[in-house]
């Protein structure tokens, strides 16, 4: 048996076929563009996600026996706003997770409405990547275009709508609307009358591993699959990350160091922590996650090495510092792109700081390092404070491919650090959910248990803990130093 996992990303769709013992069969990615039409404006066309999508399922299943393939499931950037007409066309384009055009309505949200109404409402704050806000902005903007709207849905839902048939999303997903009651797991009316939007408007929910339907009989016949095959609705990227990396009980932590940072804990209760620095959301496994957000860590690195070294050597400039020792006197703020968590300000810059003559191209290297881990910790220290212990983390994303950055984080955050033998992340955690919906498994966490393996783990270094404990204390007295000149800067 085949179960195909879809992720549709913010560059390109990655989906692979897994088989029943968790191997993957075969893996295909497929690109399309970034639309930038304004500063701060990050745009994509829905139709290209399609079409990108069926011309990589075809060439996944080419020379697969395809009468195996048994159900399909996705996991998709989060928070996009993608809008329908009376016809299921798309309006325009889809507004991204990263678009931050929506400032005003931020503020409208979080101080006219009040901050404590929506938390309330949501278990959130208003943040410019969430998906409210632009409802709010295509109201106040593109009036013709918000009465044109009768389906708004999220970007992998496009792809679950196309497949199926079915109107609907999951839990997990549409956490990240804000207009989701996260505690209750339904459509919060209060948001929805703020956002003068109705029920029909909104799709069926969902749990994460959940079937909404089968294949469309002509879709089927196109790619050459049974009509019985399921499409199991799967959720939003972090969430079914998650799922791929194992973390799904309760406690169960892990670190993604890709282009953002994530520090994601699976929690069988719902929390909000009191400044809505967290995100609250439901997980995918039925249950809930926090989630806290640094949004340039691998992009830190890469800015580092490709625009500021002109490099593409990783390695050398890791190996450098792999030579060097920690030292207290030179910092890196990671805010190229503002910060999420805990600061939500996208004033923030990014910063280095402490330099003298001493100091060498492999400290400025692992200064970046550290500073990435550092801004993780700050979100650490908030669940830690909420009393949720974590003992133990699973690592994934590009960063988690350099020993340096993963013994790093085992000392900043003195937790042990797991390395997975599958690091296919979403799409692994789409197919296993996949395999649930099907029914291969009771419960996401029994698939979890049976195919999740730890390929290595690095345990904190004790005197490495303390060292960076002491650099931590320094590290959270910058950005308070320089928060008033980096609104000046902008």
């Amino acid at each position: 048996m085949y179960f195909i996992g879809i992720d549709l990303g913010t560059t390109s769709v990655k989906i692979i076929a897994v088989d029943e013992n968790g191997a993957v069969a075969k893996s295909v990615s497929k690109e399309y563009p970034l639309d930038l039409p304004k500063p701060l404006w990050s745009q994509q066309s829905p139709n290209d996600w399609w079409d990108q999508t069926i011309s990589g399922l075809k060439e996944l299943l080419g020379g697969m026996d395809k009468s195996m393939v048994k159900a399909v499931s996705f996991s998709g950037q989060m928070h996009g706003m993608v809008t329908l007409d009376e016809n299921d066309e798309v309006v325009r384009p889809a507004i991204l997770w990263n678009d931050q055009r929506t400032a005003k309505e931020c503020e409208y949200l979080n101080g006219q409405i009040g901050q404590s109404k929506v938390s309330k409402w949501t278990g959130n704050m208003a943040l410019t990547g969430f998906t409210a806000p632009k409802v709010l902005w295509l109201k106040e903007n593109e009036p013709e275009n918000f009465e044109k709207a009768k389906k708004f849905m999220l970007p992998k839902d496009y792809l679950a709508y196309k497949m199926s048939g079915v109107f609907a999303s999951d839990m997990s997903d549409a956490s990240g609307t804000l207009y989701l009651d996260v505690k209750s797991r339904k459509w919060s009316k209060g948001m929805m009358e703020v956002l003068g939007v109705t029920q029909e408007q909104l799709p069926k929910l969902y749990e994460s591993y959940e079937p909404v339907g089968t294949i469309r009989a002509e879709l089927a016949s196109e790619l050459g699959l049974s009509n019985d095959v399921k499409v199991v609705i799967g959720g939003g990227d972090q969430a079914v990350a998650a799922v791929g990396g194992g973390v799904v009980g309760d406690g169960a932590c892990s670190v993604s160091l890709g282009t953002s940072g994530v520090v994601f804990s699976s929690t069988d209760k719902f929390f909000v922590d009191g400044s809505n620095s967290l995100h609250s959301f439901c997980h995918a496994n039925g249950k809930y996650h926090l989630m806290g957000v640094t949004l340039a860590a691998a992009a830190s690195l890469k800015w580092w090495v490709e625009e500021i070294n002109k490099s593409s050597d990783y390695d050398g400039l890791l190996q450098e510092a792999s030579g060097t020792k920690i030292d207290d006197t030179i910092f890196y703020l990671p805010y190229l792109m503002g910060e999420r968590t805990p600061h939500n300000d996208p004033s923030c810059r990014g910063t280095f700081i402490g330099m003298d003559m001493t100091h060498s191209r492999g400290n400025m290297t692992r200064a970046v390092l550290e500073g990435v881990a550092f801004s993780l910790r700050d979100t650490f220290e908030i669940m830690r404070d909420m009393g949720i212990d974590i003992s133990e983390i699973s690592i994934s994303g590009g960063g988690s491919s350099s020993p340096l950055w993963c013994q790093i984080m085992a000392d900043v955050l003195d937790v042990k650090v797991n390395k997975l033998q599958a690091n296919d992340g979403p799409a692994y955690g789409a197919a296993i959910l996949a395999a649930v919906g099907f029914g291969l498994f009771d419960s996401v966490e029994d698939a979890c248990r049976e195919l999740i393996k730890v390929k290595e783990s690095i345990e904190p270094v004790k005197e490495n803990v303390q060292l960076y404990n002491d650099k931590y204390g320094k590290f959270k007295r910058i950005y308070p130093a320089t928060k008033e000149l980096f609104k000046e800067l902008v």
